[in-house]
């Protein structure tokens, strides 16, 4: 037994042996700084994940990609992906999922000249139009997310580091370009 400010320690033998070396973090609170840079991971229903946003030609030629966390709205990506696109890049319409039905993005399409090619929020009060014969093109990006899943390490994410991830995605992208021109 030891004296410690008036009262009585009594050491366990993994101490006495010399084998505990003091606090320590728990097990959970071992890994990254709290404050450190986004690695682009969410919690969502199915748990942690990643979401990645393409801006596409076909099924084999991604021209813009953006990785952001699994609980990030759609919709907030665009302006990050559309600024992405090069300026010498012409589109005629652009096909867009339910989760980018907003009117800014509406409006910023309308700017450039480009036509919303996008299927009305079951909670917008006003339903807008929209051409379904274009719009069914997009099965398009699907298919290039699909072909991106063939490759077991994208469909996973072993990757810790966002940017190790998004590498692996820009060389998987590439090679699809490569393997299909």
């Amino acid at each position: 037994m030891e004296k410690f400010a008036g009262r009585a320690f009594r050491r366990s033998a993994r101490s006495a042996l010399g084998f505990d070396d003091g606090a320590r973090p728990s097990p959970r609170g071992r890994g990254a700084k709290k404050n450190g840079p986004d690695q682009a991971l969410g919690r969502s229903r199915g748990g942690w994940s990643t979401k990645l946003h393409a801006a596409t030609l076909d099924e084999n030629c991604a021209v813009a990609l953006h990785l952001t966390a699994g609980h990030a709205h759609d919709g907030r990506q665009f302006e990050a992906l559309y600024e992405s696109l090069e300026v010498d890049n012409v589109l005629e319409f652009a096909a867009l999922d339910k989760g980018y039905d907003a009117d800014r993005i509406r409006e910023r399409l309308a700017l450039d000249g480009i036509e919303a090619v996008i299927p009305p929020i079951s909670s917008r009060s006003k339903k807008l139009p929209y051409d379904k014969e274009l719009y069914r093109g997009r099965n398009r990006v699907e298919r290039f997310f699909n072909k991106l899943k063939q490759f077991r390490r994208l469909a996973t994410r072993y990757d810790k580091l966002a940017k190790t991830f998004f590498a692996a995605v820009c060389l998987v992208a590439a090679f699809l370009i490569a393997k299909n021109s």
